[in-house]
């Protein structure tokens, strides 16, 4: 497992004298990278202890964790099951490039109409799963669950306590909260949500029991996968000049969030920061796929 903490050089931070690293979770596996092969570690093994030999979860038509869970079945020789957001899909999937590469690792769909699919909780829909699938381990969306929490309290090693901030970007929650956790009292965690409002509060605080955090919600750039040319031209300058790749839903908008406010000095001089890079790359093809449907710029690859 490749993880190193990168240490970023910019005018910027010279200036107001801030240190910032990131911790390169998305290095960890070619395709089950970031928080993603974290969420699903303990999952995989409670699964397997159960003998399940079957995974079923959810996700829109470019969930990263839809493409992670199918390549780790695939490695766990377990079959796997997407129930994906959006009944107009069942017909174009094969043009979708995380669908498609999930069904190459054997996953097989259901596609269910958006009012279905905020059933999915329902002790019904859980019946009529069952009653077409068979027997299976359920992970929710996102992954998020008590185990995923537990596997994501391992991506803070003890050398980490040097830092004095860790900022991650925010999904579901999980991988906060499990920073949380493991974070020292001395630390503040940071969270960049990619969803607009600060509903997710309430979620986070099922796993957690401490105080040391917070949520920036001021950088979602409108809402879960919405994009301007402004967060393009900077995930594109981020990997032309320090060879960082990041994805425009969940890393992009973080990092573009850490350095506008140490811009805006909310980061006292000395400050160390921390920023967990939880992978979600495998989402750039579709998103340009969207960009030159709106003859926008695209994300280099």
């Amino acid at each position: 497992m490749l993880v190193t903490n990168q240490k970023i050089y910019l005018p910027l931070l010279e200036k107001k004298k801030v240190e910032l690293h990131i911790k390169r979770e998305d290095l960890i596996h070619p395709q089950i990278s970031g928080n993603k092969y974290r969420k699903l570690k303990y999952n995989l093994l409670k699964a397997k202890e159960l003998k399940y030999d079957a995974i079923l979860t959810f996700g829109g038509a470019y969930s990263n964790h839809i493409a992670a869970t199918a390549y780790a079945g695939k490695v766990n020789g377990m079959k796997t099951v997407g129930v994906i957001r959006g009944e107009e899909l069942r017909d174009s999937w094969t043009s979708n490039p995380t669908l498609s590469a999930a069904n190459k690792q054997g996953m097989k769909f259901k596609f269910v109409s958006r009012a279905d699919y905020r059933k999915k909780e329902t002790e019904a829909f859980y019946d009529d799963l069952k009653a077409e699938f068979g027997n299976f381990y359920m992970v929710p969306e996102g992954g998020t669950n008590k185990l995923a929490v537990k596997g994501c309290e391992e991506i803070l090693t003890p050398k980490d306590s040097e830092f004095d901030v860790i900022c991650c970007a925010v999904g579901t929650g999980g991988t906060l909260a499990g920073i949380i956790n493991s974070a020292t009292p001395n630390q503040r965690v940071i969270g960049f949500p990619a969803l607009k409002g600060d509903f997710l509060k309430k979620d986070i605080c099922k796993f957690v029991e401490n105080g040391n955090w917070e949520l920036c919600t001021d950088y979602h750039f409108g809402g879960y996968a919405r994009v301007d040319e402004s967060l393009i031209s900077f995930i594109n300058e981020m990997n032309q000049n320090l060879e960082i790749p990041l994805d425009p839903v969940y890393t992009g908008k973080m990092i573009y969030g850490i350095l506008d406010m140490i811009t805006n000095d909310y980061f006292k001089p000395k400050t160390k920061i921390l920023a967990i890079h939880t992978g979600g790359l495998q989402g750039i093809a579709g998103m340009n796929l969207y960009l030159k449907s709106k003859n926008l710029p695209i994300i280099d690859i």
